[in-house]
């Protein structure tokens, strides 16, 4: 059966999976909010805005996602956030971050640079396998806009981006 569907056409539906199945639970809302009777009709509008949430949500973590051929592996575990490289890595947590930055110039694909307290740098290709767990990773940043995330990934620029810093506390 999992040779039914092309590589490509299975790709998509599993970069689309989350909106796909945000579909459903719309289209079943729909259903039972025209068609229901009492409790049910409220049970359809309820599931129609948890779908629209899930679809909003879903739409943006596919077009976060840049495909997992790339070179290393990432993993988040309990806030802290691991890249294992063929030729670097490192280990850092998501509290001592303090500046995301896109090189589109690294070989041999874009990455992200991440900065920690200590000046530590670690760059994640942004085709890494498991590189889409980054999304939930960065939209905690405090004061980031996925947005804006999202729009210099989709357009790569020329040079290095910084797309989010971390504001430092005014002592006075």
């Amino acid at each position: 059966m999992a040779d039914f569907f092309r590589p490509e056409v299975r790709a998509f539906f599993w970069r689309w999976r989350e909106v796909l199945l945000a579909g459903v639970v719309i289209v079943l809302g729909l259903w039972w909010a025209l068609g229901g009777v009492g409790i049910t009709v409220w049970l359809g509008y309820i599931f129609i805005a948890i779908g629209i949430g899930w679809a909003v949500a879903g739409f943006q973590r596919a077009r976060f996602a840049q495909g997992d051929d790339g070179p290393g592996v990432v993993q988040v575990r309990e806030r802290r956030l691991a890249y294992f490289g063929p030729l670097d890595g490192g280990v850092i947590d998501v509290a001592d971050l303090t500046m995301l930055e896109l090189d589109p110039g690294s070989h041999p694909d874009p990455s992200w640079v991440l900065t920690g307290l200590g000046g530590q740098r670690i760059a994640i290709p942004v085709n890494a396998k498991g590189s889409e767990g980054l999304f939930d990773v960065f939209a905690a940043l405090p004061g980031i806009r996925t947005q804006t995330v999202l729009d210099v990934l989709s357009r790569t620029p020329d040079a290095r981006v910084i797309v989010w810093s971390k504001t430092k506390p005014l002592l006075h």
